[in-house]
């Protein structure tokens, strides 16, 4: 089965080699989905193991472990955490999470404990931010927190009544665009290091039609997320890539709640 993403393609021909080695669900005639039998009386081998594969409930499960992980961290940060760490804390989750992020995104590999790990320590960064907009904004993270589950399970019944679709195009020009949002900001963030400012994270009219891109950008992103699900499933990936899909529709969710977040700021005035 094809997939437009370069990722899954060299996992679909792994679990495939797998397959064709007797090591993965087959069926009766060579087919994935069933596993395929082998005698095992006296003078013959015994079977060999099979290996489980994902499935969409994989990835819910895994996922809500994730949700659950990251708030659990995020609720510890806001509470122990003192104020006076508050800045060192935020920038030492973001620059951790980061790493492990990319460490995940280009690995080959699945590894839930670097999942966890990247769970956790975006629990502590969530949890900072969250508590610095909180003490400026009253309610304002309730509010982000109900905009991005909202904005999620809306795109998620437009992607399963196929409104949005996963198209190739849309899938090259998704990630063009998404490179380019995280160049801006990047390139941003480096320019505010050095006291000057762009006009995108202040409160002004560009930085409100900014965030509102970023906005419409990351709702979009899961249904990226969606087709990566889709296409592990359809190609018979094992059930540890569940770990890797649930992570992707996790970065999603942090990056919409911050804009979400920073959003709502703008329109808080200065109370």
């Amino acid at each position: 089965m094809k997939t437009s993403n370069p990722v899954l393609a060299r996992l679909g021909q792994a679990a495939e080699r797998e397959r064709s080695a007797g090591y993965a669900p087959t069926g009766p005639y060579g087919q994935p989905g069933y596993p395929q039998q082998y005698p095992t009386e006296a003078g013959y081998p015994a079977a060999p193991p099979t290996v489980n594969t994902m499935s969409i409930d994989d990835v819910v499960v895994k996922t809500v472990t994730l949700l659950g992980i990251l708030g659990v961290s995020a609720a510890a940060a806001w509470v122990l955490v003192p104020d006076a760490l508050l800045g060192p804390a935020w920038i030492g989750a973001a620059v951790v999470g980061l790493v492990l992020g990319l460490i995940i995104s280009f690995s080959r590999m699945a590894n839930p404990a670097l999942v966890v790990a990247y769970a956790v320590v975006e629990g502590v960064f969530v949890g900072m931010v969250s508590k610095v907009f909180e003490s400026l904004y009253d309610g304002i993270v309730l509010q982000a927190v109900s905009a991005t589950f909202g904005v999620f399970f809306v795109m998620a019944m437009l992607y399963k009544a196929k409104v949005i679709r996963a198209t190739p195009k849309f899938v090259k020009g998704m990630i063009a665009v998404m490179a380019g949002l995280f160049a801006v900001m990047l390139i941003n963030l480096v320019f505010a290091l050095f006291g000057v400012n762009t006009g995108l994270r202040d409160g002004s009219p560009l930085a409100i039609g900014f965030s509102l891109v970023c906005i419409v950008v990351a709702a979009l992103s899961f249904v990226l997320s969606f087709k990566e699900v889709e296409d592990g499933v359809r190609m018979g990936l094992p059930q540890r890539y569940s770990w890797v899909a649930a992570f992707g529709i996790l970065v999603s969710l942090i990056w919409l709640y911050l804009e979400i977040l920073r959003l709502l700021s703008y329109f808080q005035g200065d109370d």
